[in-house]
């Protein structure tokens, strides 16, 4: 299947990673010349010739499958060890070979985060192989890294299409620091890079076990192919892994090895005093309800605990590090809190010193109680005793599924066939069937009813499991519980299908919500015990009294404490403060705070007072003179609103405005330009583009859409079978006045066809030429010729099929990542469809939205204001604020920056990014003129008048209310003494 053609930023993103990887290593490493790059051999897999790699996985069988061909097959006891540096072939560019890199002796291969590299590799026996990587985690975008294993050209099964390898964070200082009001700062993360082998293994966490891979005897290829980071690898090992052993096992062993309990010995570490975790979300936390945690303080912000909801996700990992004073056996235990998972429990996997200690450390049961409780590493009546060597020893817990992997495995299964059912009836009967008519869709859809037998015995089984391992009923097994009902109903009674066709849908996507909130497992840690075995531990609890004692205090301070300023104030006799108001959640604030005071502050000698506010109070505090000097996370409309108000400061008076106004792309700067000036520098900036499903399009012998012509083409086959387009939502006002930006598919057909929205300079409307009339009539037709819906969930019409493509903002794939796992490697996005010019070219112009800075003119330091401003869209910070929120809440709030270069630094996906690029190319920017805000809203009654109302000349509609513009811009323009 074949988008766009992607080929030019292709070459250009791979050239820039030869530049970059020069300037990485520019002595020592031998870069691969041309000949090494072709091997004599023709590659299996070319960056530069493959737009998709879905092909590669499209038909792969999942992992289960895949293994139950091999169940009888042998596991020989063979090592077998490939140099990374001995390669076959690589394809693409940035690969390089290192001598002795980090203490590693011997060569090592620099792959970077595009291209493949090929090893050919003898295999004495056939039979089932665990696969182990030795690998550097070199500096990238600070993301897991991801590879595809190709074997024999083949990807084995679908999960190998998806391997991660963990980066290993660390508090950048071993100590806490504080504001000069008394208040813990949360400790920033950064790299700890080392080397580490990591198996390749699920990292999804529905398959407990590593990964086996069936190798005949022979020669084999084995590829790895770069989706993302790079990395360096020293060898590939092909082993048998052997599975700890149980625990009486091993403690017999430690008996016939002489080892001994310890006594007397308590090691107590903080929670918070990890030293490595797999992700920078892992950062140290505060808990502030209850007075059971250390260090505590009823006033003041403490760094106190660590995990937490940011624990939740299979994989991640924490690992402390314990020195105790002689070799012997120890107990363990941790002072947990799990009052996040009601009905089952999170799970754990144990590692001491790099090692499973023994068959029951894979599953550690951490069960639902309200408040800290001590967990005891044990069966529940006798503590497990692990072997700890005098001195430094390390504990790592790694969040696993455990017991529930198989099950949360199966219902994703479950919900792709439901989905893919739903789809098929949606084919016959539409989303609005007629309730009196007889579909017999159990007849035009054969397996149908078996789908549906097979699915509620699935779920009826996996619910009665839940309930048992929960010991109750609960809120895990309640929606499977629902589900299965239903579809034993639909089989009792399969002519009520089309009507209850409805709440079919609404049930499938329920079970798609407890889909991920059930591969949450999330945990709390504040103290980790290490004890000899005839001591006791202390106590988790804090005591009614004390927490009694706690909830007064706390009441008490909260009358004396201002929550809306973040971090350091500055005092009186600072010579230079600014006032900054920020109005998005308090982790932003606190992350922004923190990157002042560490660099800003101290680079510029301006302090900063930043406050967290709700921004509708910005215009009754500026008219008041309360105003701050700086306002971030402006809408596009207010800077241009306040400068015709001079309420607003001009930045092109600032002699070096020039240089800053190149970190954006001109389209950025378009909304805040008014009468020659510029009144605020971009924070964000968002644009449409075009997702698709990639397996329904193929299953309708669809491809992706380059022009409206091939639009039209795709749009009679998605009705034919029931389907819709998804185009950008008609967002009516919420409130009376409210500021609308015109429609983005109006404004991209606009753009494509050479129209404008303002003419002369913002005097007149623009929407009353020809191409807008036009352009509105084509936007009209949409709905009145192919009855495309206005509003519509697209996320979750997206994820059942039922809508396989749609235009909508580039950042809805941050949520599509996390929202839908089942369709992972399903989907992708291209530039939207363009218009074809005269030349035969094709524009793809699209228009964007975003936020700004605005500096106000009631700022009595306007340069110390002006370097803020400078430094806050500055690269450097731009990309340390995005990494930093997508390490506070994972990739699901990627940051959208408007910074050029800080974009290209976030951590995307290669191909995806490309795509990305490519259609900011295109981007353009909406002017805002007084009275332009009659624009957005009167665009919308014309729509409305037409489509709803069914107004049959949509020319006349237009033209009328264009009138209505022009009267308010000639208004607010002959109001602020404007040339009409």
């Amino acid at each position: 299947m074949k988008g766009i053609p992607r080929l030019r930023n292709i070459a250009i993103s791979a050239l820039c990673a030869v530049t970059a990887f020069g300037l990485l290593w520019p002595a020592g490493p031998r870069a691969l010349a041309e000949s090494d790059s072709d091997a004599g051999t023709q590659p299996l897999l070319s960056a530069l010739e493959v737009d998709d790699l879905y092909d590669l996985v499209d038909g792969r069988i999942k992992y289960d499958d895949y293994l139950a061909q091999y169940e009888s097959a042998a596991h020989p006891e063979r090592e077998i060890v490939v140099e990374a540096a001995q390669y076959e072939a690589v394809h693409g560019d940035g690969f390089f070979v290192v001598e002795d890199y980090e203490g590693q002796e011997g060569a090592s291969l620099v792959t970077g985060e595009q291209g493949q590299v090929d090893w050919t590799v003898d295999i004495p026996e056939t039979g089932l192989y665990h696969i182990s990587i030795l690998y550097y985690p070199i500096e990238g975008k600070s993301s897991s890294i991801e590879r595809m294993l190709l074997i024999d050209g083949e990807v084995p099964f679908r999960e190998a299409a998806y391997l991660q390898f963990d980066r290993i964070w660390d508090n950048q200082h071993d100590e806490v620091k504080r504001d000069n009001r008394g208040n813990d700062l949360r400790p920033q993360q950064v790299e700890k890079p080392e080397w580490r082998e990591a198996m390749f293994r699920d990292y999804e966490g529905y398959y407990e076990q590593p990964f086996q891979f069936y190798f005949t005897a022979g020669r084999h290829t084995i590829s790895l192919v770069s989706s993302r980071e790079p990395m360096v690898i020293r060898r590939l090992k092909l082993f048998r892994y052997e599975e700890p052993a149980p625990y009486a096992e091993v403690l017999e062993r430690y008996r016939a090895e002489g080892l001994r309990e310890t006594s007397g010995i308590l090691v107590t570490v903080q929670g918070e005093d990890a030293v490595a975790k797999s992700s920078p979300t892992l950062y140290p936390q505060t808990e502030r309800s209850t007075a059971a945690v250390t260090p505590y303080s009823p006033s003041k912000v403490r760094i106190n605990t660590i995990g937490g909801y940011n624990w939740r996700i299979p994989g991640q990992w924490i690992e402390w590090e314990v020195d105790v004073p002689e070799t012997g056996l120890y107990k363990l235990a941790f002072k947990a809190q799990q009052n996040f998972v009601r009905g089952i429990y999170s799970t754990r996997r144990l590692y001491v010193n790099g090692e499973i200690p023994f068959k029951e450390a894979e599953r550690l049961a951490f069960k639902f109680k309200s408040g800290y409780r001590l967990d005891v590493v044990g069966d529940g009546e006798e503590a497990y005793l692990v072997k700890l060597n005098k001195g430094k020893n390390t504990i790592r817990l790694e969040n696993t599924l455990g017991v529930f992997a198989t099950h949360i495995r199966e219902v994703e299964e479950s919900l792709f066939n439901l989905n893919n059912m739903y789809r098929k009836i949606l084919m016959i009967t539409g989303a609005s069937p007629d309730q009196f008519r007889d579909y017999r869709v159990h007849i035009q859809i054969p397996d149908l009813l078996d789908t549906f037998r097979f699915e509620r015995d699935r779920l009826k089984r996996i619910s009665d499991e839940l309930r048992r391992l929960s010991g109750g009923s609960g809120n895990a097994e309640a929606m499977l519980k629902t589900m299965y009902h239903q579809l034993e109903e639909l089989i009792e009674d399969p002519d009520t299908i089309p009507r209850r066709l409805i709440a079919f849908k609404v049930n499938t996507g329920g079970l798609g919500t407890w889909l991920l909130t059930a591969r949450e497992m999330p945990l709390e840690i504040d103290e980790l015990y290490v004890a000899s075995p005839d001591v006791k531990f202390p106590k988790a609890g804090a005591g009614w009294l004390n927490e009694l004692k706690h909830q007064i205090l706390t009441f008490a301070y909260s009358f004396v404490i201002d929550y809306n300023t973040i971090g350091n104030v500055a005092d009186e006799k600072s010579q230079r403060t600014i006032t900054v108001w920020i109005g998005s959640g308090r982790d932003q604030a606190n992350t922004l705070k923190q990157m002042i005071d560490e660099t800003f502050t101290p680079q510029t000698g301006i302090n900063v007072n930043l406050q967290l506010v709700q921004m509708q109070n910005l215009l009754p505090a500026t008219l008041a003179g309360q105003g701050p000097d700086v306002a971030m996370q402006i809408a596009n409309d207010i800077p241009v609103n306040y400068a015709m108000r001079n309420a607003a400061v001009d930045l092109t008076r600032f002699p070096d405005f020039g240089e800053v106004a190149k970190r954006f792309r001109p389209s950025a700067l378009v909304p805040y330009t008014y009468e020659g000036g510029v009144y605020a520098l971009p924070e964000t900036q968002t644009f449409p583009m075009l997702f698709y499903r990639k397996d329904v399009l193929k299953e309708l012998g669809l491809e992706v859409p380059q022009t409206w012509e091939d639009v039209a083409n795709l749009l009679a086959v998605l009705n034919k079978n029931n389907m819709q387009f998804g185009l950008p939502l008609v967002i009516t006002p919420s409130y009376p006045g409210e500021n609308l930006p015109p429609n983005p598919l109006f404004s991209a057909l606009l753009m494509q066809n050479g129209g404008e929205f303002y003419r002369d300079g913002g005097r007149v409307s623009g929407l009353d030429s020809p191409i807008a009339v036009e352009t509105f009539k084509m936007w009209t037709e949409f709905y009145t010729d192919y009855g495309l819906e206005r509003e519509f969930d697209f996320a979750n019409r997206f994820r059942t099929g039922e809508m396989p493509i749609g235009i909508w903002d580039y950042t809805i794939y941050n949520q599509l990542t996390v929202f839908a796992p089942e369709i992972r490697g399903m989907w992708g996005f291209a530039p939207i469809p363009g218009t074809v010019q005269e030349d035969g070219t094709v524009r793809h112009d699209v228009t964007s939205t975003g936020v700004g800075t605005i500096m106000l003119k009631n700022a009595k330091d306007k340069e110390a204001a002006w370097e803020f401003m400078k430094w806050w869209t500055s690269a450097d910070t731009q990309t340390k604020f995005g990494r930093e929120m997508e390490a506070l809440m994972g990739a699901a709030a990627r940051y959208p920056t408007a910074n050029i270069e800080a974009l290209d630094s976030l951590p995307w996906p290669v191909l995806d990014y490309m795509s990305l690029k490519e259609q900011f190319e295109w981007v353009r920017g909406i002017p805002e003129v007084p009275g332009g805000y009659f624009t957005g809203r009167h665009l919308i009654n014309a729509f409305y008048r037409v489509v709803v109302n069914g107004n049959n000349e949509p020319r006349e509609t237009i033209t009328e209310y264009v009138e209505y513009i022009n009267d308010e811009i000639r208004t607010k323009r002959k109001e602020f003494g404007l040339p009409e």
